[in-house]
């Protein structure tokens, strides 16, 4: 699948925020011409009708993994929704946050792992590989993890994905970018083209050992 950020809600109201409505016909275009399933976030109520159009999957953003009203209203919609691990929630948060969706008559709930925070300084947030496995016992919904903002390194990506794959993870969020030092967005988690050709090639193996496909 491909993801973009058509809104990108930031920790500061001064960083870009996405292009909004006009990234809309673009996502379209590129949706078209690659001819993949396209996820993106939703931040507001009043959006998911105006994405309705372009996003297969809703994503909820970790910032509103417990935005019950945003979640109630997504119940209601016929499209998957990944959601997104907030940045201090246990996993029965995360699960509990699922079941608002679910309730609602949605059942197409995907669950993402995307690092929490803790007191550790070298990452951008930490990938709770645990959570993983703990999701998969308690769950039976998909769980995906985001080793991009996990990590918030590039380098530090494909060590993550591998460990991610080996813990029973259903799929991976990885972000690409041509040119990282010139991304108005997460450049220095980005890989690129060439990097995440490689990172595809590399993980065959462990998919093969963890029993799961590429």
């Amino acid at each position: 699948m491909l993801r973009g950020g058509i809104f990108k809600p930031r920790t500061s109201p001064h960083d870009f925020q996405g292009l909004r409505e006009k990234g809309i016909p673009m996502a379209q275009a590129v949706k078209s011409e690659v001819g993949i399933p396209f996820v993106t976030e939703v931040v507001d109520i009043r959006d998911i009708e105006m994405l309705h159009e372009v996003a297969d999957i809703y994503q909820v953003g970790a910032r509103n993994m417990q935005n019950f009203a945003l979640l109630t209203e997504l119940g209601k919609v016929d499209r998957p929704v990944m959601l997104k691990r907030g940045m201090s929630a246990t996993v029965e948060d995360l699960l509990q946050a699922a079941e608002y969706v679910a309730v609602e008559g949605n059942a197409n709930v995907i669950l993402c792992e995307r690092g929490i925070r803790t007191f550790e300084p070298s990452t951008r947030n930490t990938l709770d590989i645990s959570a993983v496995i703990a999701l998969k016992r308690f769950s039976h919904l998909p769980v995906v993890v985001d080793p991009s903002h996990a990590s918030g390194h590039d380098w530090m990506v494909p060590a993550l994905s591998k460990a991610a794959v080996a813990a029973g993870a259903d799929g991976l969020l990885v972000e690409t970018h041509h040119r990282p030092q010139e991304a108005k967005v997460d450049g220095p988690q980005s890989l690129t083209p060439a990097a995440f050709a490689r990172l595809m090639k590399e993980l065959a193996a462990f998919c093969e050992a963890a029993g799961r496909t590429l």
